[in-house]
């Protein structure tokens, strides 16, 4: 073995474990301890920090550095490592031409094999679709304050901007898609991670590629009632953008990212209760506040927390309006686009599809993007929303 080959593996070693006892690294290099450590010696001199352990099982520990010296990857490390800088393009982080530079040096490195593998995975990461909110990417520094925040449990200010619009608490707006975990409105969208529907109806059997339910049947209404039935805790008025408001104090939790947004996961001390924030909406003071005890996000798990918000519930992941219906399709031409409803073959031009959505209006308004006969199951108000959805389509063709 080489020198050159003999470094990489030592250092490869002491990638992988916190301790490496001197003698186990002689063993395994096959080489005496001394040799050991004159390639310690080559590897600090390289810019790698690495401590030695005292004791009779002595050895090293590859520590952080004041700098970041040449890190060595396997196969597969390098093929994440890769596809994570291709994504960066949507993570509305304001990095893609940092990640677009990170990903060609690392592209002059790898190995022929691998880019040759690399080369042929090749993909386009797609912003918010249909329905969904545009990316409002948040600034490197923000995301860093907020993330050191979460860590250091401590209490942050801050700044947060408005639009001069009809406003709903800072709780999100609810996704009107029923077939999938996406958002019509501008404050926040569902959560990638754990949405855990598809990409929605926009790709229904015959559906005509608008917008659909997203602007349907007042399901972009903020005032209208079925959205104050089933979301109690969004609040209403009109707010002027100009009126400067008091700095907001949170205990940060989590930060959520999906589509090119993110959001802060929040208690907020003068509210008294838990609220979802834009980050791009947010302007953070200095300095931050004392420390606290970090309090438990209702339920033990963000994902699912988040998500019953984003669905319009306070509490449980669940849709707080479900109905079901039988189309006149076959459930092959269906399932791709069931999200997280739940679909019954009933022969070969037949299928039950149960769904849910923030409101009955844009559950049925999403349903009818199928473009086929519909026979509803239950329950009596999708029926009436159904009613009420034919009302206003056959007075906007007047």
């Amino acid at each position: 073995m080489t020198t050159t080959s003999r470094l990489l593996t030592l250092l490869s070693l002491l990638q992988t474990r916190r301790d490496w006892p001197g003698a186990v690294l002689a063993e395994r290099l096959e080489i005496s301890h001394r040799t050991v450590r004159r390639d310690i010696d080559r590897l600090r001199e390289m810019g790698y920090r690495i401590d030695a352990t005292m004791g009779p099982d002595g050895g090293y520990r590859l520590d952080a550095g004041n700098e970041l010296p040449p890190l060595l990857f396997d196969d597969d490390q390098v093929v994440a490592l890769t596809l994570a800088l291709q994504a960066a393009s949507v993570t509305g982080a304001g990095i893609e031409e940092a990640a677009l530079r990170a990903l060609t040096t690392v592209r002059q490195v790898m190995p022929s094999r691998l880019r040759h593998r690399l080369n042929v995975l090749e993909f386009t990461a797609l912003p918010a679709g249909p329905g969904q909110a545009e990316p409002s990417p948040a600034t490197p520094e923000v995301l860093l304050t907020l993330s050191a925040a979460v860590r250091a449990r401590e209490v942050v200010r801050f700044d947060y901007a408005r639009d001069a619009v009809p406003n709903v608490a800072d709780a999100p707006k609810a996704p009107v898609l029923p077939v999938a975990s996406n958002t019509s409105g501008a404050d926040v969208a569902p959560v990638a991670a754990v949405a855990s529907g598809a990409s929605g109806a926009s790709g229904a059997p015959g559906a005509s590629g608008a917008s659909g339910a997203s602007g349907a049947s007042g399901a972009s209404d903020q005032t209208g009632s079925a959205r104050d039935s089933v979301v109690p805790a969004l609040t209403r008025g009109t707010r002027d953008a100009a009126t400067p408001e008091p700095a907001r104090r949170v205990e940060p939790r989590h930060l959520v990212t999906v589509a090119g947004r993110w959001y802060l996961v929040a208690w907020d001390l003068d509210r008294d209760d838990w609220r979802i924030f834009r980050v791009d909406r947010i302007a953070p003071r200095t300095p931050n506040g004392p420390r606290f005890t970090p309090r438990e996000v209702p339920g033990g798990d963000v994902s699912a927390f988040v998500s019953a918000r984003f669905k319009g519930s306070e509490r449980e992941n669940v849709w707080p309006c479900n109905g079901s219906v039988i189309l006149a399709l076959p459930a092959e031409r269906v399932r791709p686009f069931v999200g997280d409803g739940s679909l019954t073959d009933l022969g070969p031009e037949r299928c039950r599809l149960e769904a849910g959505s923030w409101s009955w209006v844009s559950l049925a308004a999403a349903l009818c993007r199928f473009d086929c006969a519909i026979e509803v199951v239950g329950p009596p108000e999708l029926c009436e929303a159904f009613a009420t959805l034919s009302a206003r389509t056959a007075a906007a063709a007047r």
